[in-house]
Order: C-alpha cells, then sequence, then structure tokens
C-alpha cells in the first residue's frame, strides 16, 4: 500500500478516536451540573464543546509528549500506529455502551504500547517516560483532586450553614457553570492533545516531519474540532453514572468537585502529563462525596469504575498489539483491521440502541430528586 495512503488512513482513525473521546468524556465536565440542573444538558454539552475547541489552541506540551516521548519514532511505521488506534477506539465503545467512566487516554496509550511492543519490539517503548509522564499521574492526579474536593466541600457547606439555603444553591449553581466552563477548557488542553500527538507522530515515522516537532497548525486546529464535535453529541450513558451513579450531588458540592478537577487538569497540562481527565473528574466527584456525607457514596458503581481503570491499559494493549502486528504485515492487514474496526463498531451502536440513554432521561431524574430535596419557603 502507498504509504501516503497509510498516513492519510492513521490520521482519519486519529480523529475518529478524537471524536471518540469526545462523547466519552462529556461527562468529566458536565456531569454534576446537569446533575444540579444548573445547566440543561444540550446547553451543557454545547458550551462543553466549544470550550473544548478553544483549550486545544492554549497548549502543545501533551502533544510533545505523546509524540516524542512514550515509543521510540525511528522503530515504529504509520500502519503499527494504525493498529493502536483501533485498540483504543474498540475499548472507548465497549466502555462507553457499558456505561464505564474508563479512560480514553489510557486506552490510547494501552493500545499505542501493546502495537509497538510486538510489532517491533520491547525496545520501541521507552517505559522510563510511560511511567513518568502517564502512570504517576494516572495515580496522583485523581487522589490529589479527590481530597481537594472533600476539603473543599468540607469548607463550602460550613459556609453555606450561614446562609440562606435559596440563594446559596443559586450562587453555587452559578459557581458551577463557572466552574464546568474551566473543566472543559482544561479537557481541551489535554486530551485534544493527545491526538493532535498521535498524528504528529505518524507524520514523523513517515518521513513528513522532522524528529521533535511541534503538531502543524491543521493537526490542531481538526484535532480540536473532532473532540468538540464528539463533545456536542454528548455520552450520555457515561454521564448518567458519573451524575447520578456515585453520589446525589448537590450545587456547593458539584462546584467544589469541578474546581478540584479543573485545577488538577490544568497544572498537568503545564506541566506536559498526558493523563486521565476521566480518572480525576471520578476522584473530584468521590471526594467532595465524602467531603458531604460518605454514607451517601456507591462504593459499589466506584468498584466497577476501578476495575474498567485497571483493565483499560492491558486490555486496549492486547487488542492494540493483535491489530498492530496484523497492520504492520501490509495492504491485507491494514485492510483487514480496518474491516473489523468497522464491524465491530456498528455492532456496538446497533446494541446501544436497544436501550438509549437520552438527555431527557437525566431532565426527568434531575427534576425528580430536586422535587425530593426541595428547600422550603
Amino acid at each position: 500500500m502507498d504509504p501516503a495512503l497509510v498516513v492519510i488512513i492513521v490520521v482519519v482513525t486519529a480523529l475518529i478516536f478524537d471524536f471518540t473521546n469526545g462523547f466519552h468524556d462529556t461527562a468529566n465536565a458536565m456531569a454534576t451540573s446537569i446533575a444540579t440542573g444548573a445547566l440543561k444538558p444540550r446547553t451543557a454539552v454545547a458550551l462543553s464543546a466549544v470550550l473544548n475547541l478553544v483549550g486545544a489552541f492554549l497548549s502543545v506540551e501533551v502533544a510533545k509528549t505523546i509524540s516524542g516521548g512514550i515509543v521510540d519514532d525511528a522503530k515504529i511505521t504509520p500502519a503499527i500506529i494504525f493498529g493502536g488506534l483501533v485498540g483504543a477506539i474498540m475499548w472507548n465503545l465497549v466502555t462507553w455502551y457499558a456505561g464505564l467512566p474508563s479512560s480514553s487516554s489510557h486506552a490510547l496509550f494501552g493500545g499505542l504500547i501493546g502495537a509497538a511492543w510486538v510489532a517491533s519490539g520491547v525496545d520501541a517503548i521507552h517505559f522510563a517516560k510511560v511511567v513518568d509522564k502517564v502512570l504517576v499521574p494516572a495515580v496522583a492526579a485523581p487522589l490529589i483532586a479527590g481530597l481537594v474536593a472533600a476539603l473543599a466541600t468540607i469548607v463550602v457547606y460550613r459556609l453555606k450553614k450561614a446562609s440562606d439555603p435559596r440563594v446559596s444553591n443559586t450562587g453555587f449553581k452559578v459557581g458551577q457553570v463557572a466552574s464546568a466552563s474551566l473543566v472543559s477548557l482544561a479537557h481541551g488542553t489535554n486530551d485534544a492533545q493527545k491526538t493532535m500527538g498521535i498524528i504528529t507522530l505518524a507524520l514523523i515515522t513517515s518521513g513528513s516531519l522532522a524528529p521533535g516537532s511541534a503538531p502543524p497548525t491543521w493537526v490542531i486546529v481538526s484535532a480540536g474540532v473532532a473532540i468538540a464535535l464528539g463533545t456536542y453529541l454528548g455520552g450520555w450513558r457515561i454521564t448518567h453514572t458519573l451524575g447520578r451513579g456515585l453520589t446525589t450531588i448537590e450545587p456547593a458540592q458539584g462546584f467544589a468537585a469541578q474546581t478540584s478537577t479543573a485545577t488538577a487538569i490544568l497544572a498537568s497540562s503545564h506541566l506536559g502529563f498526558a493523563l486521565s481527565t476521566t480518572h480525576v473528574a471520578s476522584g473530584g466527584i468521590m471526594g467532595s462525596g465524602l467531603g458531604r456525607d460518605r454514607r451517601g457514596v456507591k462504593w459499589g458503581t466506584m468498584g466497577k469504575m476501578a476495575a474498567g481503570w485497571l483493565l483499560t491499559l492491558p486490555a486496549a494493549g492486547i487488542v492494540g498489539a493483535i491489530a498492530g502486528k496484523w497492520a504492520s504485515t501490509g495492504t491485507g492487514g491494514v485492510i483487514g483491521v480496518a474491516v473489523i474496526g468497522i464491524v465491530v463498531s456498528i455492532g456496538i451502536w446497533i446494541l446501544s440502541r436497544r436501550e438509549p440513554v437520552r438527555p431527557e432521561h437525566i431532565v426527568d431524574e434531575v427534576a425528580a430528586q430536586a422535587e425530593l430535596h426541595k428547600v422550603p419557603a
């Protein structure tokens, strides 16, 4: 197959992954605001999409980590990168169907590492960089976000006691809109960068760019638009899990969770840490739940999420390894991986239509919850 055609296939596949990343991670920014009624679902995803696009233009540090740090660009090919992307997309779709807020970022890392390892050998992986830029932030960031959210929740509830309940709830809902917007902006500075890095890596391995190059402008624009479109569609299954499945969220609590999440993501983007925004957002929500009332935290849901987190890297890695090895065999391999990827994706989408989760379902739940906790006149 013409090398230039393979690069085009990789670019298109990377943008498809970016699109799935968008609707998979919509909940990170907007689940708590939707759960408290601070924002209507469609308004929330539209706002998040715009800010994701803006955030994509604010930094390229994470993109540089992906394109020049995780794997050795001299030892892999665009076909291997294609296999890794297919592994990441498959895991994203499976966890989206299950409503599990797993990490799109770790799916991407797992798919890329698995493909490069099996197709090009262990020397193709920069394990020290993986530990430093991926694994350590994966553990530290959600714990820090959770701790900050728990402390912030305790503080805001003490402040809330001294104020009129109606006034404070309205104020915290306004604060939630601002903090959710900041999370969306932060998400664009981190997750959109990963696709930029993958496309840049493909261009470097094909000889179109020099090693160490920053993402070209067209890569930044296309990656930002793809993640924004995916965000606008709204990952309602995962939004439902984060917004209602972990703990019952009140406006003050949601404000604390979102503020801690945004702070952790922005700091990590500045340092070039390719962390999981899903893990950070989940940590913030869990921390806020513990800060308000630990008995209200649904540990069973958290256990399922944690299992998904642990499985993401190896599961995507296995699929990426198989796809990468097959794709590296030549034209037939690339076509075969593409066909299977398309068939599996269509199959998951068909299954999801049998029991759809729509924005109006979440609106109804929010209304019921608001009535249950209605502040007396």
